[in-house]
């Protein structure tokens, strides 16, 4: 015996009956929530996170699937189930997301609305330009004004800072400004905290540079901060990747603490968007003899001849060719 096959109609009725069904399956299930409501993510740590409310309390909370990745730095809608958690509903309009390839080369983000890129090196670990240059890239693609910050200062006698800033120089040639700090001799954090002011900003950089020491600088309280967050949070979970929110004192801007973004990659960027990333390159970019050209040994390349010229820095040059390979 064959089955009957519905008609169009037949189905978009059954289709209609399936979608009334599970919208009163929704609705019945968030009668247990309270009232929508706006909140801020402030801290993430795995699939749990922890949502401020407008007068400042905190409530760990899930999120729905069908939103996307919520992040350290979003402005949700959510809905409380008690007096300690919630459920995130939906992820308000972003001016800027900040992200890495993560597993399998999956799209990570990693903080929502930031507004100022604090790339910190210091004398120790040796720094690495490649890194440094990935970072003005990213920031570059959204938007973002970057920040250079040389910390650990202290390390640096009268020869070594010569070479130092000579070495770092090209950065502030492009245009880039570079900030100098020391936490041991409390060297440059006054102009770092005006810097930070009504940002929404993140530190990067390697491992070791100091980063944790800064913002302990700029949050004296951030330890007994980061305790209270961590006892409600992870309830007996140990984890040690985690993204933080703090806000800087006397409303002084918001400071991101994400060690997720020591390993930076750009894989996500194509060729043209890494092009731009390189500010120098922009004025050039065109007027190559091939509109295809990738500089690579193309005649009548304008980049190779820049290059050649001492026009662009045979330095920055490579760690392009590095980052598009």
């Amino acid at each position: 015996m064959t089955s009957r096959r519905l008609t169009k109609q037949q189905s978009r009725r059954i289709k209609q009956n399936i979608g009334a069904r599970q919208k009163q399956h929704r609705t019945t299930h968030d009668k247990s929530l309270g009232p929508e409501q706006s909140g801020l993510i402030i801290s993430h740590h795995g699939k749990t996170l922890v949502v401020e409310d407008d007068q400042g309390g905190r409530y760990r909370c899930s999120s729905r699937q069908n939103i996307g990745q919520p992040v350290c730095g979003d402005h949700v809608v959510w809905q409380a189930a008690n007096d300690q958690e919630g459920v995130i509903t939906a992820i308000k309009d972003r001016i800027s997301l900040l992200v890495r390839p993560g597993f399998a080369d999956r799209i990570k983000p990693v903080a929502a609305n930031i507004t100022l890129i604090c790339i910190v090196i210091a004398p120790e670990p040796e720094p690495q330009e490649s890194l440094i240059d990935r970072y003005l890239v990213a920031a570059e693609y959204l938007n973002i004004k970057p920040v250079i910050l040389c910390n650990k200062s202290d390390l640096l006698d009268a020869k070594t800072r010569d070479a130092w800033q000579e070495r770092f120089s090209i950065y502030q040639k492009l245009g880039y400004e570079l900030l100098t700090t020391s936490t041991k001799q409390a060297h440059g954090l006054d102009q770092l905290q005006q810097r930070l002011r009504e940002n929404n900003s993140i530190l990067v950089g390697q491992s070791g540079v100091g980063k944790s020491s800064l913002i302990n600088c700029l949050i004296p309280d951030r330890e007994a901060r980061v305790n209270e967050l961590s006892s409600q949070i992870t309830k007996g979970q140990h984890t040690t990747s985690h993204s933080e929110l703090f806000h800087l004192p006397d409303r002084g801007g918001d400071l991101i603490d994400s060690p997720g973004v020591r390993d930076f990659r750009l894989g996500h960027l194509d060729r043209q968007a890494i092009e731009q990333g390189f500010i120098e390159f922009r004025p050039l970019l065109g007027r190559c003899r091939f509109s295809d050209c990738i500089h690579v040994n193309e005649p009548d390349c304008a980049i190779l001849a820049a290059v050649e010229n001492g026009q662009i820095s045979a330095r920055r040059f490579e760690s392009y060719r590095t980052i598009v390979d």
